[in-house]
C-alpha cells in the first residue's frame, strides 16, 4: 500500500510540471499529531502517536481538490497482564495502523493567506497488534474499507510554504478470532508543507 502511494504522489508532482504548471495548485503537508482510537476495543493502546503525509491537487477551475493522504499510528504498553489458564505475565503490547485516505478537499482560498478545509473520502486501514508474553509472540492483523472525515486550516506563508492544524475522524471495522473493533479513530495534529 505504502508503494502504491508513494508511486501516485510521484506521480503526481511530475505530472504537474509536464501539464502547463499554471493550470494547476495543491499542497503536500507532513503531519505529527496523536490518533486517539476506541478506549473499550484498543486499551491500553488506544491513545497513540502519528505522522502523516497528505497531498491534494486540482485544475485551477476545479471546485474542489483530488486528496491522497497516507496516515500512520503506533502505541506500545509494558506491563503485568492477565492471560486465560496461565495467569499473570509481564507483556510487551504493540499495536500499530496505517491509513490509506482517498477522497476530495475544499479549500476556500477567499483570504490572502488563510485557508479552511473540509474533506472527506474513502479509508483503507490496516491494524497489527503484537503480543510478547512468556517468550512467546503472537500477531493479529487485518484490514478494513470505511470513511475519513477531516477539516482544519493553514496559512500559506510566503507563497509556498503552508504551517497549520488537522482534525479527523476515520472509521474502518477490523476483525480477528471472534472480535472486531474500529481501527480509525479521532485524529489531531499540526502539518507543516509547500503550496503551489
Amino acid at each position: 500500500m505504502k508503494k502504491i502511494l508513494v508511486g501516485v504522489v510521484l506521480l503526481v508532482l511530475g505530472a504537474v510540471p509536464a501539464a502547463n504548471a499554471g493550470d494547476w495548485t495543491g499542497n503536500v503537508n507532513v503531519l505529527l499529531g496523536s490518533k486517539a482510537m476506541e478506549e473499550k476495543d484498543w486499551e491500553p493502546l488506544d491513545e497513540q502517536a502519528e505522522f502523516a503525509i497528505r497531498v491534494d491537487f486540482r485544475k485551477k477551475e476545479w471546485p474542489v481538490n483530488l486528496a491522497v493522504d497516507l496516515v500512520g499510528s503506533y502505541a506500545e504498553d509494558d506491563g503485568y497482564y492477565l492471560f486465560p489458564g496461565v495467569g499473570p505475565a509481564w507483556a510487551n503490547l504493540e499495536l500499530s495502523t496505517a491509513e490509506w485516505n482517498l477522497g476530495l478537499r475544499k479549500i476556500w482560498e477567499n483570504f490572502p493567506h488563510v485557508r479552511p478545509f473540509l474533506g472527506g473520502g474513502l479509508a483503507i486501514i490496516r491494524a497489527k497488534t503484537e503480543v510478547s508474553a512468556l517468550g512467546v509472540s503472537v500477531d493479529r492483523d487485518d484490514t478494513g474499507v470505511g470513511y475519513f472525515l477531516d477539516g482544519g486550516v493553514f496559512w500559506t506563508l510566503s507563497e509556498h510554504f503552508n504551517l497549520g492544524v488537522d482534525l479527523r475522524y476515520s472509521w474502518a471495522e477490523v476483525s480477528w478470532d471472534n472480535w472486531e473493533g474500529n481501527a480509525g479513530g479521532g485524529h489531531a495534529g499540526i502539518m507543516a508543507g509547500y503550496h503551489w
